[in-house]
């Protein structure tokens, strides 16, 4: 899929260009560096193992009319994720005994995959685009994707020190269903609680 946006100053389209391929790692650990500098930090070695990981058929990407990257929606489903990888790639970027640690970490902010349901794993815009309709149209266009899966559902988790994140999703008609408090984790992540918010979809 590659679909220009009504307004003819940007493209969506399926995956991640080649060239778009650090861009979008470092777009990546710059918008989820808060909850991910323990895990995955510093910033070098973070945007090496993202980009090393990153998948393309995960992702739903804007591209600016003169083919400047923009910003990522990334998905999950049983088959891989955008940020994915496992044990073996975290040895690779920091070492064994290292990546034992970040591993478990990790582990803590996993999300399975629901039956009927499209899970999204991060979506971001590039600040210099922000404020002209990049991030409705990649969340509509994971919306759509989800629809021709054949998907009932897409659901997000927002974190509570994203609030302009969700008021973005709360007027895109995405509605609360469960909160996540992290207690003591909240040193580590940089956040408290989590809320689970999901959006019915139709073809």
């Amino acid at each position: 899929m590659s679909a220009i946006h009504p307004t003819h100053s940007f493209y969506i389209e399926n995956g991640v260009r080649p060239e778009h391929r650090t861009s979008a790692a470092l777009g990546y650990w710059r918008a989820f560096a808060r909850k991910l500098r323990y895990p995955l930090g510093p910033e070098r070695k973070a945007v090496r193992f993202i980009e090393s990981v990153l998948d393309p058929s995960h992702a739903i990407s804007a591209v600016s009319a003169k083919g400047d990257f923009l910003g990522v929606a990334g998905f999950k489903t049983p088959q891989g994720a955008l940020v994915g990888g496992g044990f073996r790639d975290l040895v690779a970027t920091y070492g064994w005994a290292s990546a034992t640690l970040r591993g478990g970490l990790i582990h803590t902010l996993e999300r399975e995959c629901a039956d009927g349901t499209l899970l999204m794993d991060g979506i971001f815009v590039d600040p210099d685009a922000r404020g002209h309709g990049v991030g409705k149209a990649l969340l509509q266009a994971i919306e759509a994707h989800a629809v021709s899966l054949g998907l009932r559902k897409v659901r997000l988790d927002v974190i509570d020190t994203n609030p302009r994140a969700r008021a973005l999703y709360e007027r895109a008609g995405y509605l609360e269903n469960a909160v996540t408090r992290l207690g003591p984790l909240r040193v580590i992540f940089g956040f408290s609680s989590a809320t689970e918010m999901t959006k019915s979809v139709t073809r």
